[in-house]
């Protein structure tokens, strides 16, 4: 198997866990909108307030409530959402002109294999910015929920603890943690085709350079130049002597 296959079927099956780990960001994140009614979790703020319930027979005591002060910027949920769909609808791309190569047993050109590793490291860089946002995003999410860690649950318990929102709020632990482990995935998966890119740039970069020196070192071992192959000097004609007729 040659150096091209190798990264060929590397390449393959990098894609299609691209395509995987893209679903699993893609499809947690759209649950999540829906159940918070179109607003985004991410760096939401507010804080708890208690309030006295004892002439409600049915719950008595004081009862504590979330009350949301700023839903965080929608803009957040979006660009997770599109890195990861961004992901799947390339992975499915490249992944289809990558057993096209195979079928055909060629690779891409030296200037397509150039600007795919750009497009790689460019996405490398946005999967990373939306990895962290993210990852940031949960933990202020979580510490609004928990107030700072000083409520008696974990931010994974707060999903079976009644905060008296207007959104459902039943599995939003479950499906933003499975997104930001995916999305982190996808950077990771990212950085694999850069490198795989890199590696195939430099490969039809080098079958480039040593495509048109291959006829001169055949030559150069046969032992003579194209010039010499091409034509034979011809033997000198004998001179020409002058004949005077009487």
């Amino acid at each position: 198997m040659e150096l091209d296959r190798r990264l060929l079927l590397a390449h393959c099956a990098v894609h299609a866990l691209s395509i995987a780990a893209g679903l699993l960001v893609v499809v947690p994140m759209a649950l999540n909108g829906s159940a918070f009614k179109g607003r985004c979790a991410l760096f939401t703020t507010g804080y708890w307030r208690t309030d006295s319930r004892a002439e409600a027979p049915e719950q008595p005591g004081d009862v504590s409530q979330l009350l949301v002060q700023q839903w965080g910027p929608l803009a957040t949920c979006q660009f997770a959402t599109f890195v990861g769909i961004f992901s799947v609808l390339y992975g499915a791309a490249q992944g289809w002109r990558c057993l096209f190569y195979l079928h055909g047993r060629h690779d891409d050109t030296l200037f397509s294999s150039f600007l795919t590793v750009l497009l790689s490291v460019c996405v490398l860089f946005l999967s990373g910015g939306a990895s962290v946002l993210l990852s940031l995003g949960l933990a202020s999410w979580c510490d609004t929920v928990t107030d700072y860690n000083t409520r008696p649950f974990s931010c994974a318990e707060s999903q079976s603890v009644p905060l008296y929102l207007d959104v459902d709020t039943s599995s939003f632990y479950t499906e933003l943690n499975l997104a930001q482990v995916s999305l982190w995935g996808v950077t990771a998966l990212w950085l694999a085709q850069s490198i795989l890119a890199f590696l195939r740039l430099y490969h039809s970069h080098r079958q480039h350079i040593s495509g048109p020196c291959l006829p001169r070192e055949k030559e150069f071992l046969l032992g003579h130049s194209p010039s010499e192959s091409g034509s034979s000097p011809s033997p000198p004609h004998p001179p020409v002597t002058p004949t005077i007729l009487v």
